[in-house]
């Protein structure tokens, strides 16, 4: 499994930015298509399988919809919303390295 730190935003039920949002560390599957957060699985939107087009992964049990990207250094995480994500403790040392220039885990070639 990769594991990288990640921004991750429920889009589901919430307007354009305004769902709870995570700073949090992800797994991912070897393709990438499958990523697991807070115990659950997530696939990869293809095609138009998508409701939401602010969305680009799914709970397969559930059908909540995620916005999965990697975090920004200046914080502008939320696509239109300054809405600041909770930063869990699993990826809060390694996020702040990150803030203050150091390359995420994973990432330092790019």
């Amino acid at each position: 499994m990769n594991e990288r730190i990640m921004y991750v935003q429920l889009k589901t039920g919430y307007g354009t930015d305004k769902g709870p949002a995570w700073i949090s560390v992800v797994r991912f599957s070897k393709t990438w298509r499958t990523a697991y957060f807070h115990e659950r699985t997530l696939h990869r939107v293809t095609g138009t399988a998508r409701t939401n087009f602010d969305s680009n992964f799914y709970d397969v049990e559930s059908g909540e919809e995620y916005w999965i990207s990697g975090p920004k250094r200046d914080r502008t995480d939320g696509r239109y919303s300054s809405q600041q994500p909770l930063v869990e403790d699993d990826a809060r040392e390694a996020y702040e390295a990150f803030l203050n220039g150091v390359p995420l885990p994973g990432r330092e070639h790019g």
